[in-house]
């Protein structure tokens, strides 16, 4: 399907809509200072993220490493969700909102509590970006966050 981004499936275009709906409406939640409560509905995104592991490197004309790391998330609902071979040198663990808001760039991975292990591992989330459109830097650390009262 042709898009403004890379020619897509059906099937990963509606997964994209969904990824920027629910990426945008994160500032929204952020500024009105409400703390989101995800489903395991946001899988489609973790798997956009891991989907667009070589992405980020090309994107970014590096080139894109033999074996990605390892991912273990922790859903919503607190089942686990694994991408890859198991790797305890080479991994990404944690929540699985934390890591769909480093993939769409919602926030920094310093400002999670995302476990990165490895060369690899810690290079991909400084650079994840699962949609199309060329090449952005991630907030700076601590720039995005829920807005608090005051």
């Amino acid at each position: 399907m042709k898009w403004a981004g890379p020619d897509m499936s059906v099937r990963s275009s509606i997964t994209a809509r969904l990824m920027e709906t629910w990426a945008h409406g994160l500032a929204i939640y952020d500024a009105l200072g409400v703390e989101r409560v995800d489903t395991d509905r946001i899988r489609n995104i973790a798997v956009l993220g891991v989907n667009t592991f070589g992405w980020a490197f090309r994107n970014r004309r590096l080139e894109v490493p033999a074996v990605m790391p390892y991912v273990r998330l922790t859903a919503p609902s607190k089942m686990t969700w694994e991408w890859g071979e198991p790797n305890e040198s080479e991994c990404v663990e944690g929540s699985a909102t934390e890591f769909c808001q480093v993939v769409t760039q919602t926030r920094n991975v310093a400002d999670t509590g995302l476990e990165v292990r490895g060369a690899v591992a810690v290079q991909w989330m400084q650079i994840a970006q699962c949609f199309a459109g060329p090449a952005e830097q991630p907030p700076s650390p601590g720039s995005r966050f829920v807005q608090r009262p005051r």
